[in-house]
């Protein structure tokens, strides 16, 4: 016996048709917004961590120019370093030490508060460059040895060196350590990046040359 078999030939209904649209639309809007929100959430994230290797690599410069403040050659004893070796300030600082058996001086500032610039002096030739741009902060405090013994002085007696002075304070006292903290943020071009919190990096270093002075 053959079991007859119904076909329906009446198709989809207008309205079928639109509410599959609909329901089409709805996906693909749902799929773009996710798309749009995880390429916005990529360029910050990318972005940020562009910014934090600038901050890093401004700051790797700054340390190796001041683990060499103070230093001399005495198989060069032409080379007479100006006192002091370090010329210490709030938001700038300048080193002088002896490179390739010649006077070499280097200086850090901020210009226009926000281009952090390194300026380099030796065989009477200048080179300015700028190393980090659209800075929010770029500070330094010092540590003094005041009893002379070569190291970073406890002021407080609390047992720990983190008794950090300004350059006011410094004054007329032996400087053997900086620390320095260099703040910065994304270039705002991007509305996304409004939001974005500045990214700072904090770094100390001793003047190990000038702690061997005495």
């Amino acid at each position: 016996m053959n079991a007859s078999i119904r076909r329906n030939n009446r198709g989809m209904s207008l309205i079928e048709l639109m509410v599959g649209l609909v329901i089409c639309a709805v996906v693909v809007a749902g799929i773009y917004r996710l798309f749009t929100a995880q390429s916005k959430a990529y360029n910050v994230q990318d972005q940020v961590a562009e910014v934090q290797q600038s901050i890093r690599s401004a700051m790797e410069i700054i340390l190796r120019d001041l683990r060499m403040a103070g230093f001399d050659d005495d198989r060069t004893p032409l080379v007479t370093l100006p006192q002091p070796p370090v010329v210490v300030g709030d938001h700038a600082i300048t080193i002088r030490y002896e490179h390739n058996n010649a006077l070499c001086e280097v200086r850090y500032w901020l210009e226009g508060g926000s281009t952090l610039n390194r300026q380099e002096t030796q065989g009477g030739v200048t080179k300015t460059e700028a190393i980090l741009e659209n800075v929010e902060g770029f500070t330094l405090v010092y540590g003094v040895d005041e009893d002379d013994d070569g190291a970073m002085d406890d002021r407080n007696g609390n047992g720990h060196l983190d008794d950090w002075v300004d350059a006011a304070t410094v004054g007329g006292l032996k400087v053997v350590s900086a620390r320095a903290t260099l703040t910065a943020r994304p270039v705002q071009l991007n509305p996304d990046l409004q939001s974005v919190t500045p990214r700072t990096l904090v770094s100390a270093v001793t003047f190990r040359n000038l702690s061997l002075l005495r």
